[in-house]
């Protein structure tokens, strides 16, 4: 009585599901340089790289506002 209607819908959703893609995904590929950086250093083989370019991010940083607070006024003479 009302089999048809729904092996039919059955049918659509079988059919879906055979189309879509099998197996792995494929690996992302890096579109800007925040990507990259991501896929590089937090993929498959992550390591302890960013902790080190954080830190040295901080201490140019530093340099910079201890240079332009403090070291450029001794450009020229000391204290």
């Amino acid at each position: 009585i009302g089999g048809a209607a729904d092996a039919i819908r059955m049918q659509k959703v079988v059919s879906f599901y055979e189309k879509l893609p099998r197996g792995k995904a494929p690996a992302p590929k890096a579109s800007g340089p925040l990507s990259w950086y991501q896929n590089k250093y937090f993929g498959e083989k992550p390591s302890g790289m960013p902790i080190i370019h954080v830190i040295a991010a901080f201490m140019v940083l530093n340099y910079g506002q201890a240079y332009y607070y403090h070291l450029r006024h001794h450009k020229n003479n000391a204290h």
